[in-house]
């Protein structure tokens, strides 16, 4: 597809479309852990076990502070993967958006580029440097 201005706003207008049918998302990585629980009768406090678990985590960031939130079910972290996914989609398309909003803003015309009569009456301030203290 050319560059040309018709072209990039139906770009811009699919670009939105997109987002807009997106649906719910969020930002976060789901992990699984291991834990150990520290009591050493328990079997996880053998090197060989691998603890207890798995736990299924979703970290992400909020006001910058790290927020890890333990999921359940397994339709549960379903539900958040398909989330990150649309999250992922989301920053995908907004940075594509913007990328066609610079071109746009690159290729659409200035407009009053003329000068009025009042701004090429204006005075320019003097060069001189004043003796005056």
């Amino acid at each position: 597809m050319s560059d040309t201005l018709p072209n990039l706003l139906n770009l811009r207008g699919d670009l939105l479309r997109q987002v807009s049918q997106l649906g719910d998302f969020q930002p976060g990585s789901v992990t699984r852990v291991h834990r150990r629980c520290g009591k050493p009768n328990c079997h996880c406090a053998k090197p060989t076990d691998a603890g207890h678990g798995p736990q299924v985590q979703l970290t992400h960031k909020m006001s910058g502070k790290t927020v890890t939130q333990t999921l359940s079910s397994l339709a549960a972290v379903r539900k958040v993967e398909k989330e990150i996914a649309a999250f992922r989609r989301f920053q995908a398309l907004t940075h594509d958006l913007v990328e066609v909003n610079q071109k746009i803003c690159r290729l659409r015309p200035v407009e009053g580029q003329e000068q009025s009569a009042q701004e090429k009456k204006r005075r320019k301030r003097s060069s001189r440097k004043s003796s005056a203290k």
